[in-house]
């Protein structure tokens, strides 16, 4: 029995089947506001491919992401899927299907082959072993087309020497391939193809279907030549089924509607444009749509359906088939390999994005050399030499927090559509991604206060001990950090950085206020000083303006005016700004607090997001 139920599964391959189905979008009330599909039923068989063609607003996209277990959050799915004749769940559909997205979202400055290495890290078995990987991409890269630009960089819009358009589409593909699956989603593959290039695709996707796989796609209007390609169509109209089965079958049952398709005119177009919704002819669009959806739910076609949905089930029922028992359990990577690779992925984009890092690197060596030559000289232990000491400590704690906070704020925005994907396709959860990312910019965060601080320090004459810089290098350190840390939290809580900076901007100018310089702690009103316990500037400050004058006790009076009072020793200038010479320590724990809690709220935020979108 176990041999004869062995070969029904194997003969059976992945029949995908579903019945009683329906679609409904909820508004943020948790209310139905609409319904996208109606109660439809159908069956999609290996070895063919299948097409669900409607007009825009038709439903096809909402259907088939139901299909696939891959519909967004505030969309709701009722009926019964089953995957020969059984019922999945949405954790076998993300291990033996696959789903290529409309649109091809990629890291540009990956190469073809480290897109389909991170890829297999992520998304196959981890018992795979290395060369089994590595023998699966080069077979991917041959069969697509794409082994003689498997060194390529993807590329961005603009870039030269990167992938065209075409070849996108086919690096996503083979993308999809890498888990051999079972089935294969795909939503309107053919978008912004030339017609060599759709074609192309579409034949690519008929031989992966002869071979037993079950191939189910989106389209909207595909050629005629791209039309023929198709086993079966399933029509979709107004959220019902218009029609499924062969596409002269198809053409059949339009005639017998009658709606006879002209001699020389492209079939899709003709059986489309019949169903679609037109302007201005709405509710006459609508009835002839409703009837012809009215007249297949009695026609053979039909029939034919609901006789393959009840032998999936007897077949399923009588050898009492599961498909635990002939799949092997899928052994997700362990987390600490997915947190290597994208870390690793990470560190390559900024090393590789000058408009990340270098930049930021050769802006950071311009200005420290600026700001070093208009203090040359000014640093004398007298009273004129307060204020030059304390106005380049000013540099070092601005330059330090305002630029990074600002530079981070695109960071999640610009990456969030490839995160939500990656994330909803099972590939990582959330607090991988965000620790991964945070990671990546280490080198960064550490680098650039480090360049900065040794030639602002040694080029202005700051304190000249080895103990007080490095006790400065650790305050710029923390300083860019903390900075960073709330630019992340406000680039992951909102979703567009123009809406980020205009929460940022004032909330700054409290911070800058109360950060020492220009108004004394003590002196502020009571309902705005709480702000000192959050100001990360105002415990950079204070720590570097401890480093720079604790036990300094020969400042020079030899320019104080009359009526002036002479300040004599570093005590004193501490007084001035209400600084405590025994706080050093106390604000780098202050800051660790601030970075720590900070990145709380950037994670709560980002997962929050990714929950709702």
């Amino acid at each position: 029995m176990a041999n004869n139920e062995s070969s029904v599964s194997k003969s059976q391959g992945a029949t995908l089947s579903w019945r009683d189905l329906s679609v409904y979008a909820m508004d943020r009330s948790n209310i139905i506001c609409k319904q996208l599909v109606n109660n439809v039923r159908g069956i999609v068989k290996p070895g063919d491919l299948t097409a669900i063609l409607g007009g825009s607003g038709a439903g096809k996209s909402s259907l088939m992401t139901a299909l696939a277990y891959r519909t967004a959050p505030g969309i709701i799915v009722h009926g019964d899927i089953r995957v020969n004749g059984q019922r999945v769940d949405p954790s076998y559909m993300r291990h033996h299907t696959g789903f290529m997205h409309q649109e091809d979202i990629f890291i540009g400055t990956m190469t073809v082959l480290e897109h389909l290495w991170f890829m297999a890290q992520m998304k196959l078995d981890r018992r795979i072993s290395k060369f089994e990987i590595h023998e699966r991409i080069n077979a991917l890269l041959r069969e697509v087309g794409l082994h003689d630009r498997r060194n390529v960089r993807i590329g961005a819009g603009g870039d030269d020497k990167v992938l065209s358009g075409g070849e996108k589409k086919r690096l996503a593909f083979a993308t999809e391939l890498l888990t051999d699956p079972k089935i294969l989603f795909l939503d309107e593959p053919t978008t912004g193809q030339d017609s060599n290039s759709a074609s192309s695709l579409i034949s690519r996707l008929t031989t992966f279907a002869h071979r037993g796989r079950t191939v189910l796609c989106t389209i909207h209007q595909p050629s005629s030549s791209i039309f023929d390609e198709f086993d079966r169509i399933i029509l979709v109209a107004d959220g019902r089924i218009a029609f499924a089965g062969t596409k002269a079958a198809a053409i059949d049952f339009f005639s017998k509607q009658g709606y006879e398709c002209p001699s020389n005119y492209n079939p899709a177009d003709f059986l489309v444009a019949t169903l679609a919704i037109t302007p201005r002819e709405e509710e006459t669009s609508r009835r002839t749509a409703q009837r012809i959806c009215d007249a297949f739910l009695t026609s053979d076609a039909c029939q034919e359906i609901d006789v393959a949905l009840q032998l999936e089930n007897h077949i399923s029922n009588t050898y009492n088939w599961s498909m635990s028992a002939y799949e092997p359990e899928f052994k997700q990577p362990y987390w600490w390999s997915r947190l290597f690779w994208l870390t690793h992925r990470g560190f390559n984009q900024v090393i590789r994005d000058p408009s990340v890092q270098l930049i930021r690197i050769v802006q950071k060596l311009c200005v420290a050399v600026m700001a070093g030559l208009c203090f040359i000289g000014a640093i004398n232990l007298d009273q004129l030499g307060i204020q030059a000491v304390q106005g380049v400590l000013f540099i070092l704690v601005t330059e330090n927090a305002f630029f990074p906070m600002y530079a981070t704020l695109s960071l999640f925005p610009q990456e969030f559509p490839l995160f939500i994907r990656e994330h909803r396709a099972g590939m990582y959860p959330t607090h991988l991604y965000y620790i991964s990312r945070m990671v990546s910019l280490v080198p960064g965060l550490i680098i650039e206060p480090v360049l900065f601080t040794m030639i602002v320090y040694w080029l202005v004459g700051l304190r000249s001990s080895i103990e007080a810089f490095g006790l400065t290098l650790l305050v710029t350190i923390c300083t860019m950090n903390v900075s960073t840390a709330c630019g992340c939290f406000f680039s992951a809580a909102f979703e567009i950085v123009p809406l980020a900076m205009a929460y940022l901007v004032p909330f700054d100018y409290i911070l800058m206020i109360t950060m020492g310089p220009f108004a004394k702690l003590s002196s502020l009103p009571i309902f705005i000083r709480w702000v000192r316990y959050i100001s990360w500037l105002l415990h950079s400050t204070e720590a570097l303006t401890i480093v720079q004058w604790k036990d300094v006790s020969n400042i020079s009076c030899a320019f104080e005016r009359s009526g002036l009072p002479c300040i004599q020793n570093g005590t004193q200038v501490m007084d001035i700004y209400d600084f405590n010479e025994g706080n050093y320590w106390t604000d780098i724990l202050s800051m660790f607090i601030i970075f720590t809690c900070f990145h709380l709220l950037g994670y709560y935020c980002l997962w929050r997001r990714s929950r709702l979108k």
